[in-house]
């Protein structure tokens, strides 16, 4: 179903009775409804990150629900789309903790490539109607996840922001885990202790204690590139617009001569 080291994991999942329903009941909301994310986005989590590769997890709730938002990755949003208001905050205590710049767009894509999964307890969402796909059995299926996670004889780093992402805690029994817990990068309680918080830094601390590879929490920005195509673009319309008034011109002229 995912294409990778989960779906091992996972057979005994998909064939039990609410992960059945639950798939029946999500095809029809897809034929009825508008879904987020795109059907094929559903586990991008999962694809980005498989399960070996797994060092760090940050917990959300359900997906962005406003128009093309989510792609799959917890408070990512694709490139090209507004960031929303916790993501902004995301990067402002990034840029506090490591001094790294927001970048130009909220795909957090690279993140989840190094091992950064950014997985939401339900993964699907009607548009404009948040945590309606809530208790329809996706919570089961996620906290399966995290139990298999929490079974990893490498460290993992559980990121917990807000007051649901931490009623998951309870999950996570191995002593070899580090648990962060704070508020929620929402404007409602981002100022509540999200900011100051520090998770980058002690995510990375953690890692190189452990012997392994921090994450790189730089987001590449994506628009110089079409910046130059810009130029390219707008100086080649330019000339060619020049081209046809000087054409269109010596026309006139030659007709007035004639």
């Amino acid at each position: 179903m995912i294409g990778n080291s989960w779906d091992e994991l996972l057979k005994d999942e998909y064939k039990k009775d609410y992960f059945i329903n639950l798939k029946n009941f999500i095809i029809k909301e897809y034929k009825t409804k508008t879904i987020y994310p795109k059907m094929s986005e559903i586990f991008n989590a999962f694809l980005k990150t498989p399960y070996d590769k797994v060092k760090v997890v940050i917990l959300g709730q359900d997906p962005y629900h406003g128009e093309n938002e989510a792609e799959g990755l917890s408070f990512s949003v694709k490139i090209g789309i507004k960031k929303p208001p916790s993501l902004i905050n995301i990067f402002s205590e990034l840029k506090s903790d490591l001094g790294i710049d927001p970048p130009n767009h909220g795909s957090l894509v690279s993140w989840a490539n190094q091992g950064v999964l950014l997985i939401n307890s339900t993964l699907t969402v009607v548009k404009d109607t948040p945590t309606s796909h809530s208790n329809k059995g996706w919570e089961i299926f996620t906290d399966e996840v995290i139990k298999l996670i929490n079974k990893k004889e490498t460290p993992v780093v559980f990121i917990l922001w807000g007051s649901y992402a931490r009623s998951k805690k309870y999950l996570i029994t191995n002593k070899k885990h580090l648990v962060l817990e704070s508020a929620h990068p929402s404007p409602l309680s981002a100022y509540r202790g999200f900011f100051g918080s520090k998770p980058f830094s002690k995510t990375n601390a953690f890692l190189i204690k452990n012997n392994l590879q921090p994450i790189d929490w730089k987001i590449k920005d994506i628009w110089l590139l079409f910046k130059y195509f810009k130029y390219l673009f707008f100086f080649t319309w330019i000339n060619s617009f020049s081209f046809i008034m000087l054409s269109f011109s010596n026309y006139i002229c030659w007709e007035s001569f004639y």
